[in-house]
């Protein structure tokens, strides 16, 4: 089958008509048929928004959830009930040369050999598990107990995030399998940066998609990726939009064209692709505890967007049950202003782009705006495999204000000398509400997934006319 799509794609998912499910079963699917190449992995446009497809959610028997769990450890894309490969056929052959390149590298000695070191040399890894002593003194009661935090410090690599873990080891496989062009969506403007120095690096065309309300939030980032070589597309809108309009570039021409996606969402291999390289985070904070406290973490915090650094910490702790894995979500103005990205919180199952997990969507399944003050958690889906560990308890989910992570931004800057990255604020900023329930001396590692230089100028101007080191909140204006 040719992987040339010439056909213009719809912001649609549809389904093969038979798929189609009695809504008396309980299941509350709705779907519709594949007509064309021209439905897409995307989500429709209506008049009205965005329709996804909708599962409404049941609770899971202790049978279906030890099912499920023997089940992660598989290579189906599917965690649960989540995931998979929900996309045209035209683009199934794609899809499977992709993955039997990602399992060929997987156990590759000289790509794995490369890879090393390029993290090591390029990206600067391993990074540091920090203990951040005034923090921890800030949050020590009245007796004066309490929790010792630890920051991973995924701000120090190159590119000023997680981010180019992902990227490197990607445009690495892009080049073996002879693709010639990078396309990549970016949000925060990270991921862009990371893959634009990828790319830079190994000698192939970028091309960065981004959402305008983006560009004017992230100028600096824009700056960086042009100067990296990369060449900026705008698109109306945010990050949903831009990922949207780079998937259309990329299937205008599937044969040189890859789509460097920089999170854990999308059809199957690309969520465990993603998860796979930055899973090093998680590996290297289990080493770095046993060296530093000789056990594991008690607790480990990390923003949820869509997933990458969230999973990137949480896998490698997965199997031990004595370890808390807390994500924590973005609630914008409150959870109950409709202005927020808590997808896991309040989000419903269905499909978009590509794959099944918990969507921001109304009651005829039209996708929901997302918002946030971290601009790298705008989107409205959530990881699969996230979105299983929710499910099923093993990862507990949580949500923080526009204005607890400004907060805690300025919290860390005038603590540690820290500048966080806006999305990671938003993990700093439960430490408020968790401190006070962990006993005495609990090890929290709380992943700081991003540099907030980007941010210090949104921080700036919602808190001009105020001393930026006093103790007030300076409000977040809807």
């Amino acid at each position: 089958m040719a992987c040339n799509l010439q056909t213009s794609f719809l912001p649609a998912l549809k389904f093969p008509a038979e798929a189609t499910l009695d809504k008396r079963r309980g299941n509350g699917l709705v779907v519709c048929s594949v007509a064309s190449a021209a439905d897409s992995i995307m989500t429709a446009s209506t008049p009205t928004g965005s329709a996804a497809v909708v599962v409404r959610p049941r609770p899971l028997s202790r049978r279906e959830v030890e099912t499920n769990e023997r089940k992660m450890t598989g290579t189906t894309g599917k965690f649960g009930r989540f995931g998979g490969k929900f996309v045209p056929e035209t683009l199934m052959t794609c899809l499977s040369k992709l993955e039997a390149e990602f399992n060929l590298v997987l156990h590759d000695a000289e790509f794995q050999e490369e890879l090393a070191t390029a993290l090591r040399d390029y990206v600067g890894r391993e990074t540091p598990l920090y203990f951040a002593q005034r923090l921890t003194d800030h949050y020590k009661n009245e007796s004066g107990c309490g929790p010792q935090i630890y920051l991973k410090r995924e701000d120090l690599n190159h590119g000023g995030a997680h981010k180019i873990n992902n990227a490197i080891a990607q445009a690495m496989i892009a080049k073996r399998m002879g693709r010639t062009s990078i396309v990549a969506a970016t949000g925060a403007g990270q991921h862009g940066v990371a893959t634009a120095a990828a790319c830079a690096k190994l000698s192939l065309k970028c091309t960065i998609v981004m959402g305008t309300l983006d560009m004017e939030r992230q100028a600096s980032n824009v700056l960086l990726m042009k100067l990296l070589g990369a060449e900026v597309k705008s698109v109306d809108g945010n990050f949903k939009n831009a990922t949207s309009e780079a998937i259309r570039e990329w299937v205008g021409n599937l044969e040189t064209n890859y789509f460097l996606i920089g999170t854990a969402v999308g059809p199957h291999p690309c969520p465990s692709m993603v998860r796979e390289f930055q899973s090093i985070i998680g590996k290297e904070t289990r080493r770095q505890a046993m060296e530093r406290w000789g056990r594991k973490p008690d607790v480990l915090v990390a923003c949820v967007g869509s997933g990458s650094n969230a999973l990137g910490l949480f896998h490698e702790f997965i199997a031990d049950k004595d370890v808390r894995m807390i994500g924590v979500e973005a609630a914008g103005f409150g959870l109950e202003s409709g202005k927020h990205s808590a997808t896991l919180a309040k989000g419903e199952v269905g499909v978009y782009h590509g794959a099944m997990s918990y969507l921001l969507q109304d009651e005829e399944g039209q996708i929901v705006g997302p918002h946030s003050i971290g601009v790298g958690m705008e989107y409205p889906g959530v990881s699969p495999e996230l979105s299983f560990l929710k499910e099923t308890g093993r990862v507990e989910s949580y949500s923080v204000t526009d204005q607890e992570a400004v907060d805690a931004y300025q919290l860390l800057c005038r603590l540690e000398g820290i500048f966080p990255a806006l999305e990671a604020s938003h993990a700093l900023a439960f430490l408020d509400k968790l401190c006070p329930t962990l006993p005495d001396g609990a090890k929290v590692v709380v992943n700081c997934s991003g540099r907030g230089d980007k941010d210090a100028p949104t921080v700036f101007r919602l808190t001009q006319g105020s001393s930026l080191g006093d103790n007030k909140r300076h409000p977040v204006s809807p």
